[in-house]
């Protein structure tokens, strides 16, 4: 007969172990038949299977054999075997053949015995025993050999998503009797410490003379990376890699080669992971090498994503990511474009109003780090772009509302002027020296250190230019000390300054007297002086004259509302909103009509409709203010000489007054004073024609303008004003029909996302309770009242915003206290009875 085949004999061999093991053998022969199948996995030239049988056993049938034992981890022979028999037969089946095979097999079975058995216990034990005795760093180094294991692309994919979600998949089996070693901050460390092993073998091998591939290894850090766990793992293999590439030059060609052959949909992840765990711009220059310059897909997560689109990191994220590009000169151009597109993104007008100022601080951050490492030549280049940054940027936080936002600008423009040096002058402002502010100032002097190291050297650019004084502008101070005896002879220190304070520059032109012809100047004229003198004289205008402003109302509102600034007048936007708040006070109804129509109208810009609604808030508000008398007689002060009729009256009232002032009145509550005489609402009349025809068509979507929508700050606007024009008209006649229209077009935006939109209906709501008539609340408002209430208690309760919740309590209390005082009143009782 033939000899076998080592093919053949290896097949025999393994099915004869396989089927006595599953027929139910008793102790002695299934040990026997693992013996043999061990005997396949002996390493070395004293094993006594030949070498070509064992490669065959590993090649084709070892997965085969460890389905076997899986299968029949439930049998009775394999149940009574001792521990330490167990461990060297059993478990070394899973222990020392090839890594990849053995981790497949052990997570498939462990996912399919779900039920707490005795089965599920040893298999875990051996997955754990597999982590501990740092098979990991062998299933890596399997694949970084020039000869590495064939492979199925597919094969490949499942054992990255096993080796990324190991800690997901135990976890999902075992729940509550989850290991210590499968938990995400200790498996994620062991398998960083098995890619740093691979990659000192590789560095070995290559060392040796010998080919190696990092392919797997990179794609495992990707694929560990974009499933949320590179901080685990760069915590643990940065530190090393920073620490090997110091003074080796193979471990940096390592270490580039390692993230070059990252997939291109992982690369984000991975080096977001690595730039948050390195200590500065030298351990990542040596790790991450000239990356940028070759993939696409790091350069726009280095120099756009990390600086514009994120805003969660560290200033020190900051300092490595610049300082990085800033070390070789092959990236220095990158740093260039940096400072390019984060200076328009800084000067951008619209930034301030539309990204949260975390984001703001941050990419102020940027900027004055970038700007900082730029050299002098840079600086030339870039004079232009920062020169409009300065410009733009500084403006529009000076303009802004909101402290933080304003020193912001000051920072910056203090920074920037220092750096473009215009014409020697240099800005300063004068603001608070907080903590933030100070760290703003210290990121204008570069600084590259990986670890803090003392300061032996001069002091910092910015420690300096604060301590010293500038050199090319020298303070009136210095100037005096400086100056020569001679001038001391002809100085007029002597003569007193005449005060010029007052003194305004004599104008050709003269404000117009007539409304027309500041009308005929608004529309027309294209002399700048004209035009302001018109805009500043027509408020005046208005209110001196209120029968020719509503002869021409309706087109003055017109051309103020559609005005713009194109003589960059001091002051515009005020004097055109009093202006229009002028024209609505004088002739209420046609202005109100054409604001209120213009509001829904196409064509107009978020800032117009903002505008109409500013001046419908303003003047209703004025309307409702009482209107001062020209005389006051309490104060015993007549412009008009006394009536001889009256003299006997005028006499008493006098001797009245006399002995009024000269009477003490002693009393516990204090002396009364008269209650201010009762004045006529102008705003009660007109109520309605500023509320209902602003409310009438919101739900009704146009081309450029969406209420509902997208504009959520046009609707948190509206909502304010709605709440405003509620609560002036009180005691109206239509309070109680606003009310209730109100309440209605509120309740759709209740859940509204926005918090300033939130703010305003909690407003509206509180308007409601106090300007309608407990009694028409009750009645009009009966249904939703309990609705409403249990809306406000769960605002009240779990809403994220403080100012809602404290809007909702005091909802809540005025609700309630309308309610009992209307149950309080006997005739109310009687009229619902």
């Amino acid at each position: 007969m033939a000899s076998l085949t080592p093919d053949s004999e290896v097949r025999l061999t393994v099915s004869r172990c396989l089927r006595s093991l599953s027929s139910s053998p008793d102790g002695e022969d299934a040990a026997a038949a693992l013996r043999t199948l061990g005997s396949h996995l002996d390493d070395g030239a004293e094993g006594s299977t030949p070498a070509a049988q064992r490669a065959e056993f590993r090649r084709s049938h070892y997965t085969r054999t460890l389905r076997c034992l899986v299968a029949n981890v439930q049998a009775d022979w394999l149940l009574r075997l001792e521990a330490g028999r167990r461990a060297e037969l059993w478990d070394a089946l899973f222990l020392r053949g090839p890594p990849d095979q053995a981790l497949l097999v052990l997570l498939q079975a462990v996912q399919e015995l779900r039920a707490a058995t005795a089965g599920l216990d040893l298999l875990v034990a051996v997955t754990e025993e597999f982590l501990r005795r740092g098979r990991l760093d062998e299933l890596l180094w399997s694949y970084c050999p020039g000869a590495a294991p064939p492979d199925s692309a597919h094969l490949r994919e499942t054992l990255l998503g096993r080796l990324g979600a190991l800690p997901d998949l135990l976890a999902n089996t075992l729940r509550h009797d989850n290991r210590e070693l499968f938990l995400p901050r200790r498996y994620y460390p062991l398998l960083a410490s098995a890619m740093a092993a691979a990659l000192e073998r590789t560095c070995q091998a290559l060392r040796d003379g010998r080919d190696c591939s990092l392919t797997f290894v990179a794609q495992t850090l990707g694929k560990v990376c974009v499933q949320g766990h590179g901080g685990l793992v760069f915590a643990a293999l940065a530190p090393r890699l920073s620490s090997c590439t110091r003074s080796d030059v193979l471990w940096q060609r390592v270490c580039w080669k390692l993230l070059e052959n990252v997939p291109q949909r992982w690369m984000e992840s991975v080096i977001t992971g690595l730039v948050q765990a390195v200590t500065g711009p030298d351990a990542l220059g040596r790790i991450l090498g000239n990356l940028v310059l070759t993939n696409k897909q790091a350069q726009f997560v280095v120099t756009h994503k990390l600086l514009l689109l994120q805003y969660k990191y560290e200033t020190r994220v900051l300092r490595s990511v610049l300082g990085y590009l800033a070390a070789d000169g092959g990236r220095r151009p990158l740093l260039v474009q940096v400072v390019r597109s984060v200076s328009q993104a800084w000067a951008n007008p619209s930034a301030v109003k539309h990204t949260a100022l975390e984001q703001q601080l941050y990419v102020t951050k940027a900027l004055l780090l970038s700007v900082g490492l730029l050299r002098d030549g840079e600086r030339q280049e870039l004079r232009s772009e920062l020169l409009q940054c300065l410009l733009g940027g500084m403006q529009s936080r000076l303009d802004s509302g909101v402290p933080r936002i304003r020193r912001l600008g000051m920072v910056v423009g203090e920074s920037l002027s220092r750096c473009i040096d215009v014409d020697g002058a240099k800005l300063e402002f004068q603001y608070d020296r907080d903590e933030e502010t100070r760290e703003l100032l210290s990121l204008a002097t570069p600084d590259t250190r990986d670890e803090p190291e003392p300061v032996d050297g001069p002091h910092s650019l910015q420690e300096t230019s604060e301590t010293a004084p500038p050199t090319d502008s020298p303070s009136p101070q210095d100037e005096s000390v400086n100056a020569e005896p001679e001038s001391d002879l002809d100085s007029d220190d002597e003569l007193t300054p005449y005060d010029m304070s007052a003194d305004r520059e004599a104008s050709q032109a003269s404000p117009p007297r007539y409304l027309r012809d500041c009308l005929e100047s608004l529309m027309s004229s294209e002399d700048s002086l004209r035009v302001e003198l018109s805009l500043r004289a027509s408020e005046t205008l208005v209110r001196r004259n209120v029968f020719a402003a509503r002869e021409v109302s309706g087109q003055m509102c017109k051309v103020l509302l559609h005005m713009e600034n194109k003589f960059n007048i001091a002051g515009f936007l005020a004097l055109r909103h009093a202006a229009m708040v002028a024209l609505a006070v004088a002739d209420c109804v046609p202005v109100t009509q054409y604001l209120t129509a213009e509001f829904y109208s196409l064509n107009y810009s978020l800032r117009q409709r903002l505008d109409i609604l500013e001046v419908l808030a303003a003047a209703a508000q004025e309307l409702s203010r009482p209107i001062p008398e020209p005389r006051d007689p309490a104060s015993g002060v007549d412009s008009a000489p006394p009536d001889p009729g009256d003299g006997p009256e005028h006499w008493r009232r006098v001797v009245e007054k006399r002995v009024q002032s000269k009477t003490r009145l002693l009393s516990k509550k204090g002396t009364r004073r008269p209650a201010a005489p009762g004045a006529p609402n102008r705003y009660a009349p007109v109520a309605g024609h500023f509320f209902f025809p602003l409310l009438r068509n919101y739900d009704k979507p146009q081309v450029t303008f969406d209420l509902l929508g997208s504009d959520q700050l046009v609707l948190g606007r509206f909502v304010h004003t709605l709440g405003l024009l509620m609560h002036l008209a009180v005691n109206a006649p239509v309070a109680s029909q606003m009310g209730c229209a109100l309440l209605d077009f509120v309740w759709t935006v209740r859940y509204h996302s926005d918090q300033m939109v939130r703010r305003g209906v909690l407003f509206a709501v509180c308007s409601v309770f106090l300007s309608m008539p407990s009694h028409n609340l009750l009645v009009d408002l009966n249904e939703r009242l309990f609705e409403t209430r249990a809306w406000l208690a769960d605002v009240a309760e779990s809403d994220p915003d403080a100012d809602c919740r404290s809007l909702a309590v005091q909802s809540l209390v005025l609700l309630d206290q309308s309610v009992k005082k209307q149950l309080q009143d006997p005739q109310a009782l009687s009229l619902d009875s």
